[in-house]
């Protein structure tokens, strides 16, 4: 126990590391749900991120540059999701599903093309820590939160700017209107079909970059499952931090916590299967959803198909 409380430090630390793809993506959904559209499909966007990205960057040796095509990467896969939902109409819980299922096989048959059909993985460079100076020295707390990436930082970044821009500008209050009613929001001149357009692309860029953090930042190499449902326990800390920014950020730092803990409870319990540590993220989050999400009301426009004809 005493050993377990001394690794505190590096427990939080990791916790905060381990939160900013979950941020990323959960920050996508968001910006996807307050235009109405639900996506699912968060899981094959990391995937796709995060293949291409590695790719990009191994092969260029320019990991912001594998981070920026990673993003263009998500932002393509999720137009097609735009084209299926908002200009056909169809099902966003099934066009999400497909993006899942489809994603990952592209990027594992891809990677053995690149590659080769070998068992060991390629290794790749990892974006370097930076220590903020004066604040990465206090005690506890600079170790912690002033010792990330520069990737982790932006992502912190983008908490402020959402508030500010859901809440203090013109733009983002129509924004949110076309997730209320999109038929009123229409009538008052908001454009919600290229408003909800404009939500898949930042979506899938976020969702992208989330992936891209996973290869470049998190593990330095790519493999099949690397996302490992990420990308729906995001989804969930939509829905427990009650669609704001903010809120996400607690949720997305508590389930961070479980992840980052899980990591080190293998480290000091070694004897017992490390399959079951690696549930406790998963565990947590469904009972998040269960005590914390019922009853909590989103966007009221969520899920439902738009026709432009319809008033």
């Amino acid at each position: 126990m005493d050993v377990l409380i001394a690794a505190l430090p590096d427990i939080f630390a990791a916790s905060v590391r381990m939160c900013v793809p979950l941020l990323l993506v959960a920050l996508g959904e968001l910006y996807s749900e307050r235009a109405g559209l639900v996506n699912i499909g968060l899981d094959g966007l990391m995937t796709i991120g995060a293949f291409i990205g590695f790719v990009v960057a191994y092969k260029s040796g320019n990991l912001w540059l594998g981070v920026l095509v990673g993003a263009c990467s998500g932002v393509l896969v999720n137009l097609i999701y735009a084209f299926c939902t908002v200009t056909l109409c169809v099902n966003q819980v099934v066009v999400g599903m497909a993006i899942n299922i489809l994603t990952p096989g592209i990027a594992m048959f891809a990677y053995k093309i690149i590659f080769g059909d070998s068992s060991g993985l390629v290794q790749g460079a990892s974006m370097p820590i930076i220590a903020i100076p004066f604040l990465s020295d206090i005690p506890f707390i600079g170790k912690i939160f002033f010792r990330q990436s520069l990737l982790a930082y932006l992502a912190y970044l983008a908490i402020p700017l959402s508030i500010i821009f859901f809440t203090k500008f013109r733009s983002g209050l129509s924004y949110r209107s076309v997730g209320e009613n999109p038929q009123a929001a229409e009538t008052l001149g908001v454009n919600v079909i290229r408003t909800k357009y404009l939500a898949c692309i930042v979506c899938g860029a976020l969702a992208g970059i989330g992936g891209s953090f996973l290869t470049l930042v998190y593990t330095s190499t790519y493999a099949d499952g690397i996302v490992a449902g990420r990308g729906f326990i995001a989804l969930a800390a939509v829905i427990f931090g009650r669609w704001s920014p903010q809120g996400i950020l607690g949720a997305c730092l508590l389930f961070g916590f479980f992840d980052g803990f899980q990591i080190n409870l293998q480290i000091f319990a070694q004897q017992v299967p490390y399959q079951f540590f690696q549930m406790l993220p998963y565990v947590f989050t469904i009972l998040a959803l269960v005590f914390f999400g019922a009853g909590k009301i989103g966007p009221k426009a969520n899920g439902q198909p738009y026709y432009r004809e319809s008033r």
